[in-house]
């Protein structure tokens, strides 16, 4: 594979805009790295743009719902559609919020396998209903999730996030976007 985060031929604008230059600054200071994902992107300010805004507002603004909490819907969600990307990343995310690597590899391969307590089991079990089946979901799944302490706003967020990772889960597929290789040895 090439310098390019992808198997498509998209090079990054060059040179970045300064915003998209700071912003990539600021990764590589707080990550260490440049996410791939960002890197696929950057062939389209506007489309980066676009994705690091919804990333952002689904994965870090403020909601019932935990950091770790979203990057365990995001590895789930990844598991069933098996996206090598994104499992890759966040499985990392979980591994270092989580301070348990092998939570991070028991959602990778089956989350059911993990000692989830009710809140988190029925998180994930709508997220990946969702994900396999998401026209059976009905009021019933609605109000599991509810039953175990879930605002109607935190069932939106569950939601987001396990549509936006549906949706690049998609994407990192079909472009076959490689996941950065340092996130296989972080939190171990």
């Amino acid at each position: 594979m090439s310098d390019l985060p992808t198997a498509l031929n998209l090079p990054p604008v060059d040179p970045l805009p300064d915003a998209t230059q700071k912003y990539f600054d600021i990764c590589q200071e707080k990550l260490g790295l440049i996410p791939n994902v960002l890197r696929a992107y950057a062939f389209d300010i506007e489309k980066l743009n676009a994705f690091a805004g919804l990333y952002n507002d689904v994965m870090l603004a403020n909601s019932g719902l935990t950091k770790l909490e979203r990057e365990m819907i995001a590895v789930a969600v990844s598991a069933v559609n098996r996206c090598f990307y994104c499992l890759t990343a966040h499985g990392a995310a979980v591994r270092e919020l989580s301070g348990d690597p092998i939570l991070g590899e028991q959602l990778v391969m089956n989350y059911r396998t993990a000692p989830l307590d009710a809140r988190q089991r029925a998180m994930l079990d709508f997220a990946v209903k969702m994900t396999e089946a998401s026209h059976t979901i009905e009021e019933a799944d609605r109000q599991a999730l509810r039953t175990v302490g879930f605002s109607d706003r935190d069932i939106w967020d569950i939601a987001a996030v396990a549509g936006f990772f549906n949706m690049t889960n998609r994407m990192a597929s079909a472009t076959d976007m490689r996941p950065n290789d340092d996130y296989h040895a972080q939190a171990r």
